[in-house]
């Protein structure tokens, strides 16, 4: 039975993480085969002495297998007895028998003793492979990760994973073996026999391989057309599977399985047309083994009849080619699927060499805070898009210790402050440059100046290497660090947020507690939650702290799920705190409760606040009312509802009005 041409499309992935090129598509660019298998060796080379000795057992079976056909022949050949010679016949095939079977016995012991010493080595690379892609894939700004599709990225590094085994298991357990049997076999027909059977078999050789090249080339764009096809389907699924509630709020069932139905349509047409040109290609690999069998055996039986070559000799060359054509047989799968996974790998290995657009600088050091530090934003400038700019040079300090507010109509760039002070996304114009390390490689590359083209710094940079990043765009400190200087893990380790649309993973309340410090304890996850006013819903729960809260958190209710980011974060307990709407989904009985506690976990802690509800924020330090990218009030609660005509005072009108 020959091996499927394709896999199955209708089953879902997991839901693992996944990723695409900027523009929301798969990556698709693809480097040659040969720079494929360079980037895989070193991954392999780590168990080298285990590649040795797995290569001597597979050419100690090969050596085993093709010995067979020779005993065979002594065999048969012993069989032709003279009358009367009794010892012959009970003395002389039983030790051929015996020799027959330990050489099949040995055949095997290698092969399965080349898998056992070579299975460390495969799965070791895999892991490896897809560890350096899942954090490679952590290490990816924000940018790519909104524009990622999930669920054909996921296919893509599903493949690019599986085909790590297949390329190693196809070339060094199938590929390899064949050559170096085709070769001991030739040797031995040349030797034992005339040229003629090496020649059939070397045109023979020769005009399949060339046949199963040429034409699975011609079809590798249809496997690959679908391949993306699949891909495609896959994220419709997963995209509309994710969206369960919204699909249901609408009532667009049959509008989804019509979508998805469009896309296995289109997926089916491919994978008929996949399996056509297979079929063709079958047919001609069977047509030239066929006739080569033809040729060498009415050779063989034409010197049987003249005498010049024995039963024994028949029946060894009948044993080489069935030997040797089975393999064969199976080259155009072994090609297709090699070249197949060596697609697949390209494209993880694409993702790979995506850069990060947001790295830390050669020799950066950590942030080291010995206390609520000074958070400044100094004529800050940033847009996701260059055409559209959010922050037009916004200014401002919240002091150590002090919290300050941010307030302002939607869109008016509040939460982007938080995500630049997080340094998701780094001061630009929103041009997505490469990260500053990646240009201190490469320095004749795009995005903003790192300093002269001599490499010099102007004085008093205080940057490692003296490399130096540009201000053209403001920039943000901490206790008068520039945020880019240091780790973006350490900046991050002394940060906590509340963030306005809380996602949980798809574990227990008491994980997603603990992720805000996952070696605290349960005792400590209990206290937080305490803290947070939620530790006496979770004990009304069956299951308690143990209780799931399924895909994004999506079996707790909003205020429940903002509960347990409160939670967490005051579990973290950093020096600087950002609460984004932080009680946007809380009653107004809750909101007044947790606001007590949030100010006590603000205390003594640097606290930026984002807010609609401005009542949330009147105890603030300072009040700054962000619109349109520009801060156009700022002050304390009672100064600013008492200025006339003041865009704060407006809203704080509204709102009153409202809650009336």
């Amino acid at each position: 039975m020959r091996p499927s041409s394709s896999t199955s499309a209708t089953s879902l992935p997991h839901a693992t993480a996944a990723t695409a090129s900027p523009n929301g598509q798969a990556a698709t660019a693809r480097g040659s085969d040969w720079a494929t298998l360079r980037r895989l060796l070193p991954y392999l080379w780590q168990y080298k002495w285990r590649v040795v000795i797995a290569l001597s057992f597979m050419v100690a079976a090969k050596m085993a297998n093709v010995s067979v056909p020779l005993l065979l022949k002594q065999l048969v050949d012993a069989m032709t007895i003279k009358p009367g010679s009794v010892e012959a016949l009970l003395v002389v095939p039983l030790g051929l028998l015996l020799a027959y079977g330990g050489l099949r016995l040995s055949t095997a012991i290698f092969t399965e003793l080349r898998e056992l010493v070579f299975a460390k080595a495969t799965e070791g690379a895999t892991r490896s492979i897809a560890l350096e892609v899942f954090g490679h894939l952590h290490a990816l700004s924000l940018r790519f990760h909104l524009d990622r599709q999930t669920g054909g990225m996921t296919r893509d590094i599903e493949r690019g994973t599986r085909g790590v085994q297949s390329l190693i298991s196809y070339s060094l357990y199938s590929i390899v073996p064949t050559l170096i049997e085709v070769a001991m076999v030739l040797a031995l027909l040349g030797t034992q026999f005339d040229m003629g059977y090496v020649w059939i078999t070397l045109v023979a050789l020769v005009l399949y391989v060339t046949f199963t090249v040429i034409v699975t080339e011609w079809r590798t764009r249809f496997r690959r057309e679908m391949n993306e096809l699949e891909s495609a389907s896959q994220t419709r699924a997963i995209d509309s599977l994710l969206n369960y509630e919204t699909v249901k709020y609408f009532n667009n069932e049959t509008f989804e399985a019509r979508r998805y139905d469009e896309a296995l349509e289109k997926l089916r047409r491919a994978r008929i047309k996949s399996q056509t040109t297979l079929s063709m290609l079958n047919a001609g690999q069977q047509l030239v083994i066929a006739t080569a069998l033809v040729l060498m055996l009415w050779r063989a039986t034409q010197g049987v009849v003249a005498g010049d070559l024995t039963l024994g000799d028949l029946v060894m060359i009948n044993a080489f080619m069935i030997q040797l054509y089975i393999p064969l047989g199976f080259l155009g799968v072994l090609y297709r699927e090699i070249k197949q996974s060596l697609t697949d790998l390209d494209k993880m290995f694409v993702l790979l060499e995506k850069e990060r657009e947001i790295a830390d600088l050669p020799g950066a050091t950590d942030l080291v805070l010995d206390g609520p530090p000074a958070v400044r934003f100094e004529n800050v400038r940033f847009g996701y898009e260059p055409a559209r700019e959010i922050l037009h040079g916004v200014s401002f300090e919240i002091p150590a210790g002090k919290t300050v507010a941010v307030v302002g109509p939607s869109g008016s760039g509040k939460s982007t402050l938080a995500r630049l002070l997080y340094r998701f996304y780094d001061v630009t114009n929103g041009e997505p440059t490469r990260s500053a390390a990646a240009r201190v490689a490469a320095p004749h590359g795009g995005g903003f100046a790192l300093g002269r083209p001599d490499g010099e710094t102007g004085s008093g940079s205080g940057l490692p290497n003296s490399e130096q990043v540009s201000d053209d765009f403001g920039r943000i400190t901490i206790n008068g660090l520039d945020i880019r200087h240091v780790t973006q893990a350490s900046v991050r380790q002394a940060i906590g947020i509340v963030p306005q649309d809380t996602v949980l993973f798809n574990d227990t309340i008491e994980y997603n507690i603990l992720y805000g410090r996952p070696d605290a304890g349960h005792d400590a996850a209990v206290e937080a939650a305490r803290a947070a006013h939620i530790h006496g819903f979770i004990e009304r729960l069956p299951k308690g702290y143990a209780t799931p809260v399924g895909e994004r958190g999506l079996k707790l209710s909003g205020g429940e799920k903002q509960r347990v980011a409160i939670a967490r974060t005051l579990l973290k307990n950093p020096p600087i705190v950002i609460f984004d709407e932080a009680t946007s989904a809380l009653d107004s009985a809750n909101e007044r409760a947790i606001q007590a506690e949030l100010r006590s976990a603000a205390r003594n802690k640097t606290s930026l606040v984002i807010a609609h509800r401005l009542s949330t924020v009147v105890d603030a330090h300072e009040i700054l009312v962000l619109v349109n990218g520009d801060i156009v009030e700022r002050g304390r609660h009672a100064d600013l509802v008492a200025r006339p005509g003041g865009a704060y005072a407006e809203m704080w009108a509204l709102q009153q009005v409202s809650q009336e």
